[in-house]
This record gives structure tokens, C-alpha cells and sequence, in this order.
């Protein structure tokens, strides 16, 4: 008898009414089409007044399931930091205390599972290969996050610093306005010491103009520290502290608005000591960033300590317009380095001169006509 179009469960009411009419059990089996053991499970179910319908074969339990609790715990913590995923939110709660808490994919699908995670969104983020200092404090990047209006109807612009290596961020320090960076820098050193180097783009408030060099520039200089620009149109020489930024908008800037610049300045901070003291980053090993920075050992002074070129070369002064005078050729510097003496030194390849300030390369001169090379800064 072959099933057709009828449903199954009219089927195996017309199975078991023949079965309590048959002779032969097996032979009414091979008229239905199923085996002996499947006609025996039918018989015993009608007998124990069970449903003819399927049943489903998913587990009664799971193994391992996680509580309702720690979902909910995750899901907290997902509500609080809208852009941290299962592995930022597994490390967390671990440090917290929190026993039991699932794996990372476990976290993950529960995120996924409650429309917390966005897959186009998640592709956007997916980590790439960066380069970093060995140690802490070798350099430091700054930049000017891009300024917003606060509620007051003035702007807002932070200046952020952060640790090359630790990730760790030095200050964010929310201005009316993008001048006054030595200042901060000052409040920075004197706090965490200072560098062996800054990089920075090539704003003018770090770089100088008419390609000469700022009064920041011959500061850092002053203090042993190199000032190093990244290519002007490749943000990814500061790819870090770009990275450090777009944290910045997503986990604060996006969900709140601040009165005033003090308002602001109170909101940054807080989400500083949570960025640097609570959130792991993961290419520190799932380290928050105050777990690993270490504080500089060169300690600031406001007194600049002189310089003894030692006299094995011959110094030039720079006019009070910025123009350097050597030999017969006259060429453009920077009024920054107005009535200062540098020093020049032959290049060891006899094609060209290097104008030195202190112990740093500023420029180069070609050593036929004079003519400016480049004004790239360097240790000498």
C-alpha cells in the first residue's frame, strides 16, 4: 500500500487499525512500506496514548548552556559599550571577577543571537597588520580629533596623545581652539615624562611654514626630542592614533552631547581612564593600555639646557628673516631659527653640507650652487 498524497499521520491511524485486525505483522509492514521495528514503536505509542505526529530529535538539555544570568551580564556590558565585541566583553568580565564565562565565540553568537552585532559592519573592522616601537615612550603620536560643536554653540577641539607602543593615551586635552600645543605638552611632560620622538601630521600646528620650522619644532629640539611629520595625504603613517580616534567618536562622541567645553572636558576624561585602565586592546594581548605603559625616565625642566657643538665645524647665524649666509650662497631657513648659530658639516659623500641645530639634523645644502636640498629633521 503506498503512502500517496495522504499525510502521515492518517496513515499510521490506517497502520495501526489493520494491525489490531492482522495475521501477519510482517507482511502488513511490507504493505506500508516501513520495517518491523518502526510498526512496533507506532503500536507502542498509540498503546501509551502518545501523539502520531513526529517528534522533535533536538536534545531535552543542553551540555554547557550558558545561564540566562551571564547572558544577561554580557548583553549589560554590550548595552553600556555599544562597539565592544564578545572577545573585548569575555576579557572584562574575567578581570571583574566573573567565573564561568563562555568562550569567545560563545560570547560572540550571543551578541549575534540578540542583534547586537552588525556583519557589515563587523567586515569594516577587521584588523589588519600595524607596526609599533619596541618600547614605551620611544614615541608618542598626537593629532587634533576633528572639532565638534557643544551645546553652548562653541567648538570643541581635543588634543589627543598617545603612546606608540603601550597604546596607552597620554591627554586628551579639549580646546576652544588648535593653538596653545606646547602648553600641553609641557603639562604632559611634566606628568609622564618625556619621549625620544613625536609624530604628528603636518598641520600647522606642528609643522612649519613656508617649509621652515615652528616654535613646537625647536622646542621638542631643545628638549632631545625628534619632531617627525608623517607624508602629507597618508593617514596611515598615524594609522594608531586614527585608530584611537574613530574608539573615541563610537564609544563617546556619537551617544552624548556636552554642554560646555568643561562638560566635555569632564566626559573625555572619564572615557580616558576607561579607554587606558578597563578596555583590553587586543594587540596588547588582551592588556588594558596602563597594564603595559611604563613612564618615561627623562624627566622635563622648563630651564634649556645649552648646547657645546664642540668647534670641529664651522658655525653660521641665521638673520633676523630667517636666511642662512654661508660661503657665497644666501638660502631661506626658517625665522624660527632667527640669530641662531648652526653648525655645518661636510657630507660625507662631498656632495653636500648638513646645517645641524644642536644634535639634529635640520637641512641640506648642495654643495655646488648653494641651493637648498630639504629641511628634513633628523638626529645627526
Amino acid at each position: 500500500m503506498p503512502w500517496g498524497d495522504k499525510t502521515v499521520e492518517s496513515l499510521r491511524e490506517e497502520f495501526l487499525c489493520a494491525a489490531n485486525i492482522c495475521t501477519n505483522f510482517s507482511s502488513l509492514c511490507r504493505e506500508f512500506g516501513i520495517t518491523r521495528r518502526t510498526g512496533y514503536k507506532w503500536l507502542k505509542r498509540d498503546a501509551d496514548s502518545e501523539t502520531l505526529s513526529n517528534k522533535s530529535h533536538a536534545a531535552k538539555t543542553i551540555a554547557n548552556k550558558t545561564s540566562n544570568e551571564t547572558e544577561q551580564l554580557i548583553l549589560s556590558i554590550r548595552t553600556n559599550n555599544p562597539t565592544w565585541g564578545g572577545k573585548t566583553i569575555k576579557s572584562v568580565l574575567e578581570t571583574m571577577g566573573c567565573e564561568n564565562i563562555p568562550s569567545i565565540k560563545t560570547c560572540n553568537n550571543i551578541l549575534k543571537r540578540n542583534n547586537c552585532i552588525n556583519p557589515a559592519e563587523s567586515l569594516k573592522h577587521k584588523p589588519y597588520q600595524r607596526f609599533e616601537k619596541e618600547h614605551c615612550n620611544e614615541m608618542w603620536q598626537t593629532d587634533f580629533k576633528g572639532d565638534f560643536v557643544l551645546l553652548d554653540g562653541t567648538r570643541c577641539f581635543p588634543l589627543t596623545i598617545l603612546d606608540d607602543h603601550s597604546r596607552f593615551s597620554i591627554m586628551i586635552d579639549p580646546k576652544d581652539n588648535t593653538r596653545g600645543v606646547k602648553d600641553s605638552f609641557c603639562n604632559a611632560f611634566k606628568r609622564f615624562g618625556m619621549p625620544n620622538s613625536i609624530l604628528s601630521d603636518n598641520g600647522a600646528q606642528f609643522s612649519g611654514f613656508r617649509g621652515g620650522y615652528t616654535q613646537f619644532e625647536r622646542w621638542l629640539m631643545d628638549c632631545n626630542i625628534l619632531p617627525i611629520h608623517g607624508r602629507i595625504m597618508h593617514p596611515q603613517a598615524q594609522g594608531k592614533i586614527e585608530r584611537f580616534h574613530r574608539t573615541m567618536k563610537q564609544e563617546l562622541l556619537i551617544h552624548n552631547e556636552f554642554y560646555d567645553l568643561s562638560d566635555a572636558d569632564n566626559h573625555l576624561q572619564k572615557w580616558r581612564i576607561k579607554y587606558n585602565e578597563i578596555r583590553p586592546h587586543e594587540a596588547l594581548g588582551m592588556k588594558c593600555p596602563a597594564d603595559v605603559y611604563k613612564e618615561s625616565t627623562r624627566n622635563y625642566t622648563d630651564e634649556i639646557i645649552g648646547y657645546d657643538y664642540g668647534g670641529m665645524y664651522p658655525m653660521r647665524k641665521v638673520n633676523n628673516w630667517g636666511y642662512l649666509r654661508f660661503d657665497k650662497w644666501q638660502v631661506y631657513l626658517s625665522e624660527t631659527m632667527a640669530n641662531t648659530h648652526l653648525e655645518i658639516r661636510p657630507n660625507p659623500h662631498g656632495d653636500s653640507f648638513i646645517v645641524c641645530y644642536r644634535n639634529f639634523k635640520i637641512a641640506e645644502l648642495d654643495a655646488q650652487n648653494g641651493k637648498l636640498i630639504n629641511r628634513k629633521i633628523s638626529r645627526a
